[in-house]
């Protein structure tokens, strides 16, 4: 015990200094490398509540992440509640439709891909400083940074942005990310679209078990057109809750079985969260 203190009293500082020393960009480096393990080896399944508004279409439904493609409970589609029968009809639609399984798979593997390539140029892309930390969170302020090249269209949008960002400093991962468009944004000299200085964007992340962190809320709300960045340039609200783990082997049969079971309306706190934002 007694020859533990001495080494104790010289590290603990040294462990402290370096901690004090890292960067801002350091931080979010370190919290990217810690998002993209962490999806790596991620393979737990989720039931959730959801209630998607988009300016052509609201949607509040049930998700099930079955073992090929998750499958939507559809309770209410543009302020109307759909009968039972319909929304037990439109899931055996889609579990008897491998083509339309195939699309949605695909189109959730690109997201992910896009998701993944934006995340990487995290800490190139903007200029990073502190804005205080509380709890848990330390607050990074970004800002774009003139000597970053975006790879692809995609990236120059992303890198318009100006906003902030949360990270839990015990595990490394962002709770939060919101940003505003700061100049426009004009894609092949306005031909292929334009995206107004204004718009903004806001994803928030909560810890679902001490390794899965999940997006419960993203708010987008951009004004212009893009030919080629449809996600881009819809405004959209999407709130997730009442999650649920399940078996990652679940067979879209088996989710359906179980969705069917849930109570079509679990509580106002989705609607409420959209409505008071």
């Amino acid at each position: 015990m007694t020859r533990t203190r001495p080494i104790l009293t010289l590290v603990i500082p040294l462990l402290t200094a370096v901690a004090a020393a890292q960067s801002p960009r350091d931080i979010v480096r370190q919290a990217v490398q810690t998002e993209l393990a962490a999806s790596s080896n991620d393979h737990s399944h989720w039931l959730y509540f959801e209630f998607d508004r988009k300016p052509d279409k609201t949607v509040k439904q049930w998700v099930a992440e079955a073992r090929s493609v998750s499958l939507e409970r559809v309770v209410e589609r543009d302020g109307q509640p759909l009968p039972e029968y319909q929304q037990s009809q439109e899931m055996s639609s889609f579990i008897n439709d491998p083509s339309a399984q195939n699309k949605k798979r695909k189109s959730g593997q690109h997201d992910d891909e896009q998701a993944a390539e934006l995340l990487k140029i995290l800490p190139d892309a903007f200029i990073w400083n502190f804005d205080g930390q509380r709890g848990n969170e330390i607050f990074l302020h970004f800002k774009p940074d003139p000597q970053f090249r975006p790879p692809d269209l995609e990236a120059r949008v992303f890198a318009g942005m100006e906003g902030d960002m949360a990270v839990d400093r015990q595990q490394h991962r962002i709770a939060t990310l919101k940003g505003r468009l700061i100049h426009d944004v004009k894609i092949g000299y306005g031909i292929l679209g334009q995206l107004k200085a204004g718009g903004t964007f806001d994803v928030e992340r909560r810890e679902l078990t001490p390794t899965v962190w999940e997006i419960v809320e993203t708010h987008v709300h951009i004004d212009g057109h893009a030919l080629i960045f449809k996600t881009i340039s819809e405004n959209e609200d999407d709130v997730k809750s009442h999650f649920k783990q399940i078996n990652q082997g679940t067979s879209l049969q088996q989710a359906k079985e179980e969705l069917m079971q849930l109570s079509p309306d679990p509580g106002k706190a989705a609607s409420a969260s959209i409505a008071g934002h």
